[in-house]
């Protein structure tokens, strides 16, 4: 096919079905069933308005509309060209979810889990200022902290730095 300016448009190679896009979309299915049952497994006396099963049933549903738009591309062949996996950034937030877990399981608290996470987090984000990092984790540890345990109430995992600044 021609176009205006005399250069050859190409289409591009229709490949065949894309078995891993097919799984992913099976993943978000299977992951979307989860949650409706999971959902209608709530037991609760709601008199007006909505329980608290809505919110997981309206994720399962987006979650199914992505598994069935997934299930399409794949099987036409239309899912983008994947690019190699560097897992050095999977492994630096793995790292830092292991590290929170940890420093919240032995009675550490959320602030300084928060820090610990944001700055293996930004790091695998390819940023290199550490101190900087652990910085504004710290602060946004404590707003977090702040506005969840004394505005709203909610109790989170309090540790020694809590316990002496709140």
């Amino acid at each position: 096919m021609m176009t205006d300016s005399g250069a050859q448009e190409t289409t591009p190679a229709r490949r065949g079905v894309d078995r891993a896009g097919v799984a992913i979309a099976a993943a978000l299915a299977l992951l979307a069933m989860v949650l409706v049952v999971d959902a209608m497994g709530i037991q609760a006396n709601v008199t007006y308005g909505m329980g608290p099963e809505a919110i997981p049933l309206v994720i399962a549903a987006g979650l199914g509309v992505l598994a069935i738009g997934n299930l399409v591309n794949a099987l036409r062949g239309d899912c983008p060209e994947r690019e190699d996996m560097d897992f050095r950034p999977v492994l630096l937030v793995l790292t830092g979810l292991a590290a929170m877990i940890a420093i919240i399981g032995w009675g550490g608290g959320f602030i300084p889990a928060m820090t610990v996470l944001f700055a293996a987090t930004s790091t695998a984000f390819g940023r290199r200022a550490i101190l900087t990092d652990l910085a504004i984790g710290f602060v946004i540890g404590t707003v977090i902290y702040i506005a969840f345990s004394r505005l709203l109430t909610l109790s989170l995992p309090a540790g020694p730095l809590e316990r002496l600044l709140f």
